[in-house]
């Protein structure tokens, strides 16, 4: 199955990428154009831009650029489809599907896995509000001191006590079976016999970021092991990607000022029970670098709340080394250690929401929490092997302004006379190579065919009213068939560049165009269309020419090319 070219077309059209992207990195006027800090590289001075006029935004600092489906891939870290889903969902329109001459694509398993995990859901609820073992389950959340609303707000729900609760649902459908099977909900054992996964527990939904249930987390009622038992990886769910109670959040909260990383589904749900409703938790992991960048594209400051013991702080400092190359300025991540013995779930509870919001505020400030963790690690040492441990954490900060600060402090500590002295001694290195690069614009004129194509996919509206340029489909020059075809498309038709671009989308001349569209031709607006229609007499001339000694050098010519060398003879003359 693929998505018609057409309603592609139309998402680009309707969706203003002004207005997608200032919710999400906030804009500011500049001229005609809108810039911001680039959400993509940590830089200090704006140098990303967005065009209302061409529906494209670039920074001149890494080089990111592209359309509002660019846009969301990059920043939603979503795939083509899910991305055009994604934006297909914001307009309220429903993503048709046409059929290919290929195999159908992976979307329609995933989208039946979606449609499977979602009844899944609905199911668990339903079961908690209707099965015969109901009541221990509500005692159990009443005993945890959950209301209704946030049961509900979490979409909790019971797998009862048996073998088939949700497979016998399907007993009429093998498919769906297989598929449950795929999506890790029902198990087979070496026999062939399949049972359900999780049987007896609270059940958690685990949403993704456009709030589709990818997987489940399930807590044991009873004494029963594991206590938590979670999906395992399927096509749809990877865990390393995904944050527990990120969509709930963002329901609650467009745009949070912070967010908690805690460890479990229930720290979440009883945090936000008592008001702490920023909280997310990791899956069982350790904070992974996509999460991370989940994290600080959701809020400026991430606080990491951990265990106080060993395991806790071990855990801490990888997630410290996670986050350090992630960072970008006016992010801000600290370390909240809880007291031993005691769960997010169980302090809120003992001392409620207004000391703990005060126990977040006095979290270690991440300066603080490496240094503080180096000291321990390499105190006894020669003062040396701190600093050359400590740089090579350093060193991987792309945050200029943090990695200043650390700089500094290192130096203040080591009782030396400022980062300079610091970097000059033990060879700091910037680590250019790992940093953005950065692209410098394209300036001039260039070939007249070069300059040609940029005009029209800066300004697709010059093609609309040209006359079709048949002798270009003759010129022997490398690029003039994609000239032919920009040509083509943009005749008689009202697009942006965005919408322009969208049509090599896959194509391997794909980049290139996308580079055009920021080449600074230093063409003057009220010259464009001049400009381009000289460089179009310019390539109808090359055909005349090429023609003609194409002609010239044939021994035997017919009746019709002695009439058109004879005529090419007079034009050539002519413009002499």
């Amino acid at each position: 199955m693929a998505i018609p070219r057409d309603f592609i077309n139309e998402l680009v059209a309707r969706t203003d990428i002004v207005d997608l992207i200032d919710p999400k990195v906030p804009l500011k006027k500049a001229g005609k154009n809108h810039s911001a800090c680039c959400p993509f590289h940590s830089e200090k001075s704006p140098s990303f831009t967005v065009s209302r006029d061409k529906q494209f935004y670039h920074c001149f600092g890494c080089g990111a650029h592209g359309n509002v489906i660019d846009f969301v891939m990059e920043y939603d870290r979503l795939d083509f489809v899910d991305a055009i889903e994604e934006l297909a969902g914001q307009l309220g329109l429903e993503v048709p599907q046409e059929q290919g001459t290929g195999k159908p694509r992976d979307q329609e398993l995933s989208r039946d896995l979606y449609q499977l995990m979602e009844e899944s859901s609905l199911f668990f609820q339903s079961q908690l509000r209707q099965h015969p073992d109901k009541q221990k389950v509500l005692d159990y959340l009443a005993h945890r001191g959950l209301s209704k609303e946030v049961v509900e707000h979490f979409n909790i729900g019971f797998a009862p006590d048996g073998w088939d609760g949700l497979l016998s649902r399907y007993r009429q459908n093998q498919d769906s079976q297989n598929k449950l099977l795929t999506a890790g909900m029902v198990i087979e054992n070496d026999s062939g016999k399949r049972y359900d996964r999780f049987r007896d527990r609270l059940m958690f939904p685990i949403r993704d970021r456009r709030g589709r249930v990818i997987g489940f987390g399930g807590r044991v009622l009873g004494e029963g092991t594991p206590k938590y038992l979670n999906s395992p990886e399927t096509p749809i769910f990877h865990k390393g990607n995904e944050l527990y109670g990120l969509y709930e959040l963002k329901q609650r909260h467009r745009d949070p000022q912070q967010v908690l990383i805690v460890e479990g589904y229930m720290d979440v749900v009883a945090l936000g029970q008592f008001g702490v409703d920023y909280a997310v938790a990791s899956l069982g992991t350790s904070t992974t670098a996509d999460q991370f960048q989940l994290l600080l594209r959701s809020a400026k400051e991430v606080i990491c709340c951990y265990d106080g013991d060993k395991a806790g702080k071990e855990a801490a400092w990888r997630a410290l080394e996670t986050a350090l190359p992630l960072l970008k300025p006016g992010n801000q991540v600290r370390f909240m250690f809880l007291p031993e013995g005691e769960d997010p779930d169980t302090l809120v509870r003992q001392i409620g929401k207004e000391q703990f919001e005060q126990n977040i505020g006095q979290a270690m400030a991440l300066p603080e929490f490496l240094f503080e963790n180096l000291a321990k690690k390499f105190g006894k040492e020669d003062k040396s092997v701190l600093a050359k441990n400590a740089i090579k954490l350093i060193e991987k900060v792309q945050d200029t302004v943090l990695q200043s600060l650390l700089l500094e402090d290192l130096a203040h500590k080591l009782r030396m006379n400022g980062a300079d002295e610091l970097k000059r001694k033990f060879n700091f290195s910037t680590k250019t190579a790992d940093k953005p690069k950065q692209h410098k614009a394209l300036k001039g004129r260039g070939t007249p065919l070069r300059l040609a194509i940029a005009l029209l996919v800066q300004h697709p509206r010059l093609g609309e009213k040209l006359p079709e340029q048949l002798a270009l489909k003759h010129v022997q020059m490398p690029g003039i068939d994609l000239l032919a075809l920009v040509l083509d498309l943009t005749r008689g038709k009202v697009m942006s560049s965005a919408q322009l671009l969208e049509q090599f989308r896959g194509d391997n001349q794909f980049s290139t165009l996308k580079k055009l569209t920021q080449w600074d031709h230093q063409v003057a607006d009220e010259n464009l269309l001049k400009e381009l229609k000289g460089t179009l007499v310019w390539l109808n001339n090359q055909y005349l020419e090429q023609r003609y000694q194409e002609l010239s050098l044939k021994t035997n010519l017919t009746k019709d090319e002695r009439l058109q060398l004879s005529k090419l003879i007079s034009v050539i003359k002519s413009k002499a």
